[in-house]
């Protein structure tokens, strides 16, 4: 029974993030998402390798920029671009509105602004930019360790904030419910995994950097809104990957 609980915990965090098929969740409760949490670095473990094979796989044929560009293509298509639309939202919100309640209307808003779209463009370009830094292998291994790492943090900042929003108004059931540090710590078990392959100083030096983007963007958020969104959260999780790649291309 109890690993029935786990697996059902990480096909919800497989449907809640990614389009990929799963079977249909029976019973669902509105805690189960934050439950899931744990699993959520897990699930980006399989993105990034996903994105990562066609990374490897176009480099054969294409430059380097345009095998990172095709990558890219690939986690969008199978995320369905989850977490940069709400590092879209998150800027247009947190730097178009005037006051929280402003800011908190914005984000709800699925028109892309001046911030937003000027957010997403250069989130884009440091992520072309940085993968074509790197050869094959090295590319893939980043997409892996940048997918994971950039969830983990995601899951702290859910910890670490309360909800900023109307919980009733939410995108799914349960947004005001927290993970626990249980299941924070199972998380960046997760999520830092995918960096043992590389050298201990040069791995702390990538946490570091990651975790600072990702740090910045949840206290930027805690001070406007006073709290992390689903918006946030996606935005938290893509600071963690540009963090990540960008500090493996300048190691590499």
């Amino acid at each position: 029974m109890i690993l029935a609980g786990q697996v059902r915990l990480l096909l919800c965090a497989v449907q809640f993030l990614t389009r990929a098929p799963t079977p249909p969740l029976r019973d669902f409760q509105p805690d189960w998402i934050a439950r899931s949490t744990r699993y959520f670095p897990l699930v980006g473990l399989g993105v990034g390798a996903l994105s990562g094979g066609v990374f490897m796989a176009a480099r054969l044929v294409f430059s380097p920029f345009l095998a990172a560009a095709l990558a890219l293509a690939a986690g969008l298509v199978i995320t369905g671009a989850f977490h940069e639309d709400g590092w879209v939202d998150a800027f247009d919100g947190l730097f178009g509105g005037l006051d929280p309640k402003g800011r908190l209307v914005i984000m709800k808003d699925s028109r892309i602004g001046t911030f937003g779209g000027f957010a997403l463009a250069i989130s884009l370009l440091l992520k072309i930019e940085a993968l074509s830094a790197l050869g094959p292998a090295q590319g893939a291994l980043a997409l892996v360790a940048a997918h994971a790492a950039g969830r983990a943090f995601s899951v702290a900042a859910m910890r670490l904030t309360p909800y900023a929003g109307d919980p009733a108004a939410a995108k799914w059931t349960g947004a005001a419910v927290r993970p626990t540090w249980s299941e924070v710590l199972t998380a960046f078990g997760f999520g830092l995994a995918p960096l043992l392959w590389l050298p201990p100083r040069q791995a702390l030096l990538v946490v570091l950097v990651a975790g600072a983007l990702a740090l910045v963007m949840t206290a930027l958020a805690r001070r406007l809104i006073g709290g992390h969104t689903g918006d946030v959260l996606g935005a938290v999780e893509q600071a963690g990957e540009i963090g990540v790649l960008l500090a493996l291309a300048a190691r590499l």
